[in-house]
């Protein structure tokens, strides 16, 4: 019945001869549809395609001239699998200027692209060249950043203070029992490394991503409206939207249970539905519980190893717990992310498939918002508690807080936490684009073919001649299937989280993924011509949900920005002192002052240091890190006024910086038109030539009417065409003036 409602519309059919698979029990059979250049011309006139109007050629090298003749030439194209570099086809085009890592300088040939793959994939390779292009500006401007704070940390005041040897502050310990008192001088890489980020720098740099993002946006904006004319999809949506709604309209017609593309062990009434959704949404949570749970085990490595290496006999174990913990438990939360991330994802599938949506779009819409949702959390839990809550609910030296009573909740080091930010965050945003983006999409597809060329060798003679016989689509149907654009979106949008919600911490991640999107944009354009099946055209005018996405990233980057300012690092502790306390306006002093002090006898009973002669006297005072009264005071250890103060002033940077920010881009977006000046002046001019064509057609068939009735020729001209031009709709003259 295939065949022949295929035949009916003019379409020549080719049945292939089966061939066997690598498996000799299977066997596989082509069928081959040829479209006839007026069968091409006439469902072009029902899709409203623009089609050119004169064929160009243009001398040049070979490849400009296969290039111009693919762009004006019609139904000459061979779209098969060809690697015979003679050939001039649009697959060895792609394959050799844009598949390949020796271009990765030149601008990618996005029309080419979409003339092979179709709309939805050109519009994914469009955004992804427009962002890696966007990224060099805030590149530039995070490595002169980070210069900045290279070249300033020798005048830093406050790591200089901490820093000179006649510094002679003690400190309390870091844990119970197994850590002594230590010198804070002993915390002056950990300070100078500090400043490389916490520098006044970072607030400009901060100040500048917000606004880099919303010009991003309004620049894919206009991007994406230049290739909607370009591609002829500006009538598109309306298509679409009708197309959506008439299927709602008949949808109601039907009974539940019949809804189309479900078998019948998938049919759920509508009364199913809900427990469907309630489903959804206690696995969403119990997988978000997951990430927590594996966050909160991760803490619990970091108390017990931190207490267990102070207890170590070696001198230089002991000098560098800090360091070895936090690199070790930054690679352990990367080892969980994409563990977990292949997980989620397969878990969104399910979850989606349980709903049952009723158009594809709404499948694809609910999978990626779900994927997004685990993945999003997934690798940005680890971050956002070393941002925000760690080092904040700890309690005091003598009245700590624990977790099951043993384990004593972590402080940050005397530099803060904004340090030990970077570090997992560079080491989750560098692994995943090393390992997860970049060495399983080159490392697995090599893996498959050295497994099947190792199975090929074990073959016999008559096997391997008769693939050698095998036609090119006949190998080609051999390569992995099109699996969507989703992953390829996903890893892009948690890269653009990594790039825009914690810069203030990591001004060098822009340059990370420049640099990683400079292979990714060749690594998938060779992904997509040499080692997928080529996969079904599909039209699209825009990015669709991932829009949204991005905007809401870019939103939630402003206020997430705010707080890593104003609570993580130490920017506003130092504005406070230096206008309100500084005795002569500078820094001097700011170390001691951001210090409280403690008398070791208030300790509880089993608290105290195991040898508390490690420095080689008695201690009776240590300091420790916030702002509360000393034990000499009416009210010990209560938190002074100072911090009160510094917590005003924080609280009043968030709301200023996080309103004139999001003004700031409000006024970005107002004064960048979405649309391009040359291409709406092109519209228009479109729409005046199609209302004068119209009123040619119309008169031609008036002029015509009255040659034909000369016995009422004059009733007729005073009267029809008046008639007549009312009664044709709008909608009418628009088919016409496209048709032509």
């Amino acid at each position: 019945l295939v065949m022949v409602a295929l035949s009916e519309e003019e379409l020549h059919i080719e049945t292939d001869v089966l061939c066997c698979t690598m498996n000799e029990h299977l066997s596989v059979g082509f069928v081959k549809i040829h479209a006839p250049w007026h069968v091409l011309c006439r469902e072009a006139e029902f899709m409203k395609l623009k089609m050119p109007t004169k064929k160009v050629y243009e001398v040049k090298q070979f490849y400009t001239v296969c290039l111009m003749m693919i762009y004006n030439i019609q139904g000459c194209v061979d779209c098969t699998h060809v690697r015979n570099p003679s050939c001039c086809s649009l697959f060895q085009l792609l394959y050799e200027e844009w598949a390949s890592y020796s271009v990765f300088y030149k601008y990618q040939p996005i029309g080419l692209v979409r003339k092979y793959f179709g709309e939805k994939i050109g519009l994914y390779f469009a955004w992804l060249g427009l962002y890696t292009q966007m990224l060099i500006p805030a590149s530039l401007v995070g490595v002169i950043v980070f210069l900045y704070g290279c070249a300033t940390v020798d005048n830093n005041i406050p790591s200089m203070e901490i820093c000179h040897p006649r510094n002679n502050i003690t400190m309390c310990p870091l844990c119970d029992r197994a850590c002594n008192y230590w010198k804070l001088k002993e915390a002056c890489g950990t300070a100078r490394a500090s400043h490389l980020f916490d520098n006044p720098a970072t607030v400009f740099f901060s100040i500048f991503m917000a606004l880099w993002a919303a010009m991003f946006m309004e620049h894919w904006k206009r991007r994406q409206m230049r290739l909607n004319y370009e591609w002829d999809l500006t009538g598109f949506e309306e298509e679409e939207v009708s197309a959506l709604q008439l299927e709602s309209c008949i949808s109601l017609l039907f009974v539940c249970a019949w809804e189309p593309h479900i078998t019948e062990k998938e049919k759920l009434t509508c009364r199913d539905r809900l427990p469907a959704y309630m489903t959804n949404i206690v696995m969403m949570l119990l997988m978000i519980g997951v990430t927590f749970a594996i966050v909160f085990g991760v803490i619990l490595y970091r108390i017990s190893i931190t207490a267990a290496l102070h207890m170590s006999n070696n001198p230089t174990t002991r000098s560098n717990v800090r360091l070895m913990v936090k690199t070790t438990a930054a690679i352990i939360n990367l080892v969980v992310i994409l563990i977990l991330d292949e997980v989620y994802g397969a878990v969104a599938r399910w979850l989606t498939v349980l709903e049952v949506p009723k158009t594809d779009k709404s499948f694809e819409e609910r999978l990626i918002f779900k994927t997004f949702i685990l993945k999003f959390v997934n690798a940005f839990t680890p971050i956002i508690y070393i941002a925000f809550f760690r080092g904040r609910l700890v309690g005091r030296p003598g009245s700590y807080l624990y977790v099951f009573e043993s384990y004593r909740l972590e402080e940050c080091a005397h530099g803060g936490c904004l340090m030990e930010l970077c570090i997992q965050l560079s080491i989750t945003m560098l692994g995943k684009q090393l390992i997860q983006n970049n060495l399983f999409e080159i490392g697995i597809p090599k893996l498959k073919k050295l497994i099947r060329y190792i199975k090929s060798k074990r073959r016999s003679f008559q096997e391997e001649e008769r693939e050698k016989k095998l036609q090119r689509y006949e190998t080609d149907h051999f390569l992995e299937p099109f699996a969507g654009l989703t992953p390829e979106y996903m890893e892009m949008i948690i890269q653009f989280g990594f790039v825009t919600l914690f810069v203030a911490s990591f001004p060098l991640a822009p340059l990370f993924a420049l640099l990683n999107n400079i292979i990714e944009i060749r690594l998938d354009a060779k992904k997509f011509v040499a080692e997928l099946r080529r996969p079904v055209a599909a039209r699209a005018k825009d990015i669709g949900i991932w829009y949204n996405l991005l905007r809401g990233v870019a939103k939630v980057a402003v206020i997430i920005n705010a707080f890593v300012i104003s609570f993580t690092s130490d920017f506003i502790p130092r504005l406070v002192y230096q206008y309100m306390y500084s005795p002569d306006g500078s820094m001097h002093g700011f170390v001691n002052h951001t210090m409280s002090y403690f008398n070791v006898s208030d300790f509880q009973d089993g608290k105290e240091p195991m040898d508390p002669q490690h420095l080689g006297y008695q201690v009776e005072m240590c300091r420790y890190k916030d702002y509360r009264e000393p034990p000499w005071s009416n009210t010990p250890y209560v938190v002074s006024k100072e911090f009160w103060a510094v917590l005003a002033a924080r609280l009043a940077f968030v709301i200023v910086f996080q309103n004139v920010v999001m003004l700031m881009s409000d006024i970005v977006d107002w004064l960048i038109p979405d649309i391009p000046k040359d291409i709406s002046l092109q519209i228009h001019k479109e729409k005046i030539l199609m209302v004068e064509l119209f009123m040619k057609e119309e008169q031609g068939k008036m002029q015509f009417i009255d040659s034909m009735t000369p016995c009422h020729g004059k009733e007729r001209n005073n009267h029809a065409p008046i008639a007549r031009s009312r009664s044709i709709p709008h909608t009418h003259s628009h088919t016409h003036a496209n048709n032509f």
